[in-house]
């Protein structure tokens, strides 16, 4: 990896976001480049960090836990896979938030985790916004009740939401992100102690400069400022 081609790349995107934004009439800097790490190395990431990168996401807990020691203090750790219950206690305290809670028994982990560190922990409600069998996530139309199934737990702040769109090609996948729009407003009109709903998270590679138009104020963009994953690095 030649480390100018990283700088060269989130400069790129940071002027694609800004670009794409004030098509619609946003401000650009209320949207969050968040770098996905999955697979890269330290020194990568180092780079990316010293070329402007505050919020670096990990898929895997296992890279998460190995890269933490190297990196921490340096940018703030958000977890973007699919969390299994028995390993929430490895990244609590590691994490600034989670992008996936998608279940009851993960939430009723999370609240447990954090409880005992007397801290509160900001999670995003994963949605399968496209109804796909081989994606997490809870479907749309349950939204509204997994919400309130979640009232209970008093360390758990829900912050917003998180989706993969399907690969559908960038116009196609336009009205999936306006659908997940149209979701975050339904949420931040519920009224709920634990609910304090900022972030809107989609968009990847791909089609981040759509999800950009479309209401995202979380953008997760790995290969276009890395390049193309060793997937034999993964953890």
């Amino acid at each position: 990896m030649i480390y100018t081609d990283i700088c060269d790349n989130i400069k790129e995107i940071k002027e694609n976001i800004k670009k794409h934004a004030k098509i619609v009439h946003r401000n650009p800097d209320e949207i969050l480049l968040l770098a996905v790490t999955k697979t890269f190395g330290i020194e990568d990431i180092r780079k990316a960090i010293e070329c402007g990168i505050k919020d670096i996401g990990e898929n895997k807990v296992q890279e998460l836990k190995d890269k933490y020691p190297s990196l921490e203090g340096k940018a703030d750790f958000h977890f973007i896979g699919h969390l299994q219950t028995n390993k929430v206690k490895y990244i609590i305290d590691k994490v600034k938030m989670i992008h996936s809670l998608d279940s009851d028994k993960l939430a009723q982990e999370i609240d447990k985790r954090a409880g005992r560190l007397g801290k509160i922990i900001d999670c995003l409600i994963e949605i399968n916004i496209g109804g796909e069998y081989s994606k997490f996530g809870i479907l749309p139309e349950n939204m509204n009740k997994f919400v309130k199934e979640l009232e209970k737990y008093h360390n758990i702040r829900i912050r917003g939401l998180m989706t993969v769109a399907p690969n559908v090609g960038l116009e196609n996948v336009r009205a999936y992100f306006r659908n997940m729009n149209d979701l975050f407003k339904d949420l931040k009109n519920i009224k709920q102690g634990n609910i304090q709903a900022d972030y809107l998270s989609m968009g990847m590679s791909g089609d981040y400069t759509v999800a950009v138009e479309e209401g995202a104020n979380i953008v997760r963009i790995g290969t276009a400022i890395f390049g193309k994953r060793n997937y034999n690095m993964e953890g």
